[in-house]
């Protein structure tokens, strides 16, 4: 019986540990400072660029720039001024700790190429818009639910088809692609857009224009 007891008591123990272990390791992963990246950073950094307290590139890098916003964040804020984007700082900004799984590095490679072939040569925004129009058709019960599938559902994008998708990606349609990623929507909700110098397809031409940017209508 006391065999059984100590044993018991060592496997709850050993539990603790192992639950602790877990613990610390999510509070490191939500927790960001300079020399992190991903999605999160994005998001950090999209926020702050809104909010006047950064002016840099959105990057999806924890650099100087986003430090010294971070810190300038915290100050404004009551928070402890270190720079770093705990826990506290991360939910005073609204953003969870972890990246939505809606985020990863594949969707970001695919958007950037569609906004590539999609928007090259069109103003940051526009560019910005096309990501954020693919963002929104996955919000809409008329459109598949993923990234991949709206873009690659049959008849959406000409870009597809006539080979400029699988053209080299420029680089700023990644950065239009985290930000689309992060929640930035310069259409307003955007589902559909076209080129009126260009398309031939009269439906299009019936549906209500939220917002002109560049060469692209951005439609409901």
């Amino acid at each position: 019986m006391e065999r059984t007891t100590k044993r018991i008591i060592t496997l709850a123990l050993a539990l603790v540990l192992v639950l602790g272990g877990v613990i610390a390791l999510r509070a490191q992963a939500a927790s960001y400072k300079r020399g992190s990246s991903g999605e999160v950073v994005t998001q950090i950094q999209t926020k702050l660029k809104r909010w006047g307290y950064y002016n840099g590139a959105i990057d999806g890098i924890y650099g100087s720039a986003t430090e010294k916003a971070v810190r300038l964040f915290q100050q404004k804020n009551g928070l402890t001024v270190d720079g770093k984007a705990g826990q506290k700082t991360l939910s005073a900004m609204g953003i969870s700790a972890s990246a939505p799984a809606a985020t990863n590095d594949s969707n970001v490679e695919l958007l950037a190429r569609l906004i590539s072939a999609e928007a090259r040569g069109e103003p940051y925004a526009g560019q910005v818009a096309v990501g954020a129009v693919v963002i929104n058709r996955t919000r809409h019960p008329s459109f598949p639910s993923t990234i991949s599938g709206v873009i690659y559902q049959r008849g959406a994008f000409s870009c597809i088809d006539d080979g400029q998708f699988y053209k080299p990606i420029a680089d700023s349609a990644y950065r239009a692609a985290r930000e689309a990623l992060a929640g930035s929507d310069p259409t307003g909700g955007a589902i559909y857009y076209y080129n009126p110098a260009k398309t031939t397809n009269k439906w299009i031409w019936s549906r209500p224009v939220i917002v002109t940017i560049g060469s692209h209508r951005f439609c409901s």
